[in-house]
């Protein structure tokens, strides 16, 4: 019995198919989704998506958002998904140097959204790089 995963972002539909598996990023680490999976709604960290399809797995940079699993349908609401070819490996450099640039900055115990802010800029940047970078070693 196959699973329904649909991702979508503000933009767009970025992917919806059946697939065998999901393992996406959590707050409590790596979540691993099976058809029949129980029901429930839980948050995303930034990181690695994992899709597995007919014994093939694609990989995808995602974002913060929100997950909603039923028993047959997986929904991936997000602020960002990519897949490594769309990843720009400069760019992303450039981030995490602009995020670690106003983290230190900031003056210790002030501005605590600023902060938060460049955590998850550096956060995502990370993540992309990393699905990025070992896109191109396999």
């Amino acid at each position: 019995m196959p699973l329904k995963l649909e991702i979508v972002t503000p933009e767009a539909r970025i992917y919806s198919d059946e697939v065998d598996t999901v393992v996406l990023p959590g707050y409590e680490g790596e979540m691993g989704v099976l058809p029949a999976h129980a029901n429930l709604v839980t948050t995303l960290l930034p990181g690695e998506l994992r899709i597995t399809k007919d014994g093939k797995t694609t990989e995808m940079a995602i974002g913060e958002g929100l997950v909603e699993v039923t028993g047959t349908v997986t929904r991936i609401l997000t602020d960002v998904a990519l897949d490594a070819d769309k990843i720009d490996e400069k760019a992303a450099e450039e981030a995490i140097e602009r995020a670690k640039k106003t983290l230190a900055e900031l003056k210790p115990g002030e501005h605590q959204e600023e902060v938060a802010a460049a955590m998850a800029a550096i956060q995502r940047a990370t993540a992309h790089l990393h699905i990025k970078r070992k896109r191109r070693t396999v």
